[in-house]
């Protein structure tokens, strides 16, 4: 069984750069499948509901190998914060 370990994006709607969790979610094994009736889309396979929040990358990691399970890393991309001043709204650029 293979795991995907990531920190995800903030949401739009936040503005706060505090820091996130770290989740761990099973990758899909089985092929999902549009329900004929509802139109829902599903797979036989529980696992791919599965979402587990971690506070830190090395507990996620410390999980994945204390069940035995395969993982793959994705190190979060950093924001690059440009200093922005309110007279830049201001200058005049010839």
């Amino acid at each position: 069984m293979t795991a995907r370990i990531y920190q995800p994006t903030k949401s739009v709607t936040q503005s706060g750069r505090a820091s996130r969790d770290w989740v761990l979610e099973y990758a899909e094994d089985g092929k999902r499948e549009i329900d004929g009736l509802m139109g829902w889309t599903g797979s036989a396979d529980p696992q791919a509901q599965v979402k587990m929040k971690f506070s830190s990358r090395e507990d996620a990691e410390n999980y994945a190998r204390k069940k035995g399970l395969d993982y793959n890393l994705q190190e979060p991309q950093l924001r690059r914060v440009r200093p922005k001043s309110y007279t830049d709204n201001f200058i005049r650029k010839v």
